[in-house]
């Protein structure tokens, strides 16, 4: 079976991928930087949930899903640099004024890695910006030299499967994650 990506306008897949699995908790949704942190901090419980329902309702959506079928498989938050918080973080560099669109976090449903769902994710990725007109797209994954990475903070991605993609390194940041430095990775977009 194939793995087809899709813009994220399904919020019941979306709570699936990224949603906690008890509904009054206050993580995740991958919200943390995609609103402002005033708003991340105060959302709570089904409030959470209400924010990305809506936000699934935007274009362009929060993110993408990776499908197996009609099953939710897999997710990458996407979305234009600009309108995120990393417009205003001070870890992670900006390379240019370029308007580019930032790759934060990928996720695969335990049972279902292995499969080159990641590697679909930030190629659909760069298939969706490339189809909004970004001029680039970027990543924040860490340099993990090949080390394992706890799956926990694997979110960012590793530079090499980035690299896989095509990107390259841009810059430093002045972000770690788990131990391990993270790096600004670039995709120029035609």
């Amino acid at each position: 079976m194939s793995i087809e990506v899709r813009p994220a306008t399904e919020f019941a897949d979306v709570a699936t991928l990224v949603g906690p699995k008890k509904p009054t908790s206050n993580v995740c949704f991958c919200l943390s930087y995609r609103i402002g942190s005033k708003e991340n901090v105060a959302l709570r419980g089904q409030e959470r949930a209400d924010r990305v329902q809506e936000l699934c309702r935007h274009d362009p959506p929060p993110g993408l899903i990776a499908y197996l079928g009609d099953e939710p498989v897999g997710w990458a938050a996407l979305h234009p640099r600009r309108d995120t918080s990393f417009a205003r973080n001070r870890l992670i560099p900006h390379v240019d004024d370029l308007d580019v669109w930032s790759l934060w976090c990928i996720r695969v449903r335990p049972g279902h890695r292995g499969q080159g769902i990641s590697h679909a994710l930030v190629d659909g990725a760069i298939a969706y910006a490339t189809s909004r007109g970004a001029p680039a797209i970027e990543g924040y994954p860490v340099d993990n030299r090949g080390e394992k990475v706890n799956q926990t903070m694997a979110y960012v991605g590793t530079r090499r499967l980035f690299e896989k993609a095509g990107f390259v390194k841009a810059a430093d940041t002045g972000s770690t994650l788990d131990g391990f430095p993270r790096v600004l990775m670039r995709l120029a977009l035609d």
